[in-house]
C-alpha cells in the first residue's frame, strides 16, 4: 500500500507543489513523471499504478501549471529545471528517476543537462524534438481561440493537433484517446488560472534537445504513428544520447500513454529495473548512440 503525502515548495519566489506516492518496499530510485505543459500533479493514474511497485512516483505541479503560482515573464526553463531540484532535494534522494513526456521529455532532458549527478536514468517518450513553422502555428491559431474564450475550438484543435487522425494507419483507442485530449484540454482551458500562458510558453520557450548527452542510460521511445515529431526524428535525437535505447510502439501515434497504458507502463518498469527491454516494443532503430533492441516478440 503506497503512503501519499503532498509538500510545498518555493522556487526563486515561487510557490509550487509536489505528490510524492511512497513504496517501503521499494527497490529502485525514486520516478518522478512530468508531462504536458497543461498537466498537473493528478494526470498520471494510468502510470501510478504500475510504477508503485517498484519505486516511489513522484508527480507536480511545478511553477505555472496546475494549482502553483504563474511563472514570471521571460524564459522558464532554468526555473522549472530549478524547481524539479528542489524536489529532489526535498525528496532526500542521492538520484531519482525521470520520465518526461511530450513537454515534459525537454523538461526532463534539460534536468539531465544541468544536474547529471542527481539522475540515474532518464526516460523520454513522446520528444518534440523537431516541431514545423506548420505545426507552430496551428497552436498559436488555437491559442487565439482559447485568448478569445472559445474554449470548445481551443480543446478540438490542440486534439486534432496531437493525435494522428489518418484513419489508414491503425492506432489503438484512437476515438476514445481524441474524445480524453479534448475533454482534459477543455477542463484545462476552464479551471487553470495558466493556461494561455502555458500554451504561450510551449509554443516561444521551448527546450534545446541538441548538444548530447553522456554518463546516463536513456530510453527514447515514440509511437509508430506520432504525428507531433515523426519517430525517425525522434530516433536521431535518441542517436545524440551516448547510452541510449530508442524503440517504437505499435499502433500507436503521440499520445501512446493513453493508447498503449500496459506496454509503456511496462517498458518504463523494465528500463528502470534493468532489465530486458526487448518484448515490449516492436519495432527499434539505432543511431550512433542509440542502441537497437529485439523485435517485438
Amino acid at each position: 500500500m503506497s503512503e501519499e503525502v503532498i509538500r510545498s515548495l518555493s522556487v526563486r519566489g515561487v510557490s509550487y507543489a509536489y505528490r510524492v506516492l511512497r513504496r517501503p518496499d521499494r527497490c529502485v530510485e525514486p520516478v518522478m513523471v512530468l508531462g504536458g505543459a497543461l498537466q498537473g500533479m493528478f494526470g498520471w493514474p494510468q502510470m501510478e499504478d504500475r510504477l508503485t511497485p517498484v519505486a516511489d512516483v513522484v508527480t507536480a505541479d511545478l511553477p505555472g501549471m496546475g494549482g502553483a503560482e504563474a511563472l514570471p515573464p521571460g524564459p522558464s526553463i532554468e526555473l522549472l529545471c530549478a524547481a524539479i531540484l528542489r524536489i529532489i532535494d526535498d525528496l532526500g534522494a542521492p538520484r531519482i528517476n525521470l520520465f518526461g513526456f511530450s513537454y515534459g521529455a525537454g523538461l526532463a532532458f534539460g534536468c539531465a543537462r544541468r544536474f547529471p549527478g542527481r539522475i540515474a536514468r532518464l526516460a523520454l517518450g513522446g520528444v518534440p524534438s523537431h516541431i514545423t513553422e506548420g505545426q507552430v502555428a496551428h497552436w498559436r491559431r488555437a491559442s487565439r481561440f482559447l485568448t478569445d474564450g472559445d474554449t470548445d475550438t481551443f480543446a478540438t484543435m490542440v486534439a486534432e493537433g496531437l493525435l494522428c487522425r489518418d484513419e489508414s494507419q491503425s492506432v489503438t483507442r484512437r476515438e476514445l484517446a481524441y474524445r480524453y485530449v479534448r475533454r482534459a484540454m477543455l477542463q484545462a482551458a476552464l479551471h487553470s488560472p495558466h493556461a494561455v500562458d502555458s500554451l504561450r510558453r510551449a509554443l516561444t520557450d521551448r527546450p534545446d534537445f541538441s548538444g548530447g548527452l553522456s554518463g546516463i542510460p536513456a530510453l527514447v521511445f515514440s509511437g509508430e504513428h506520432d504525428t507531433v515529431t515523426p519517430p525517425a526524428r525522434q530516433r536521431e535525437f535518441a542517436a545524440t544520447i551516448a547510452d541510449s535505447h530508442f524503440l517504437s510502439i505499435p499502433d500507436a501515434d503521440h499520445w501512446v500513454v493513453l493508447e498503449r497504458p500496459a506496454e509503456v507502463a511496462e517498458l518504463v518498469v523494465r528500463f528502470f529495473t534493468d532489465r530486458p527491454l526487448g518484448t515490449v516494443a516492436r519495432q527499434a532503430a539505432t543511431g550512433a548512440g542509440a542502441v537497437a533492441d529485439p523485435a517485438w516478440a
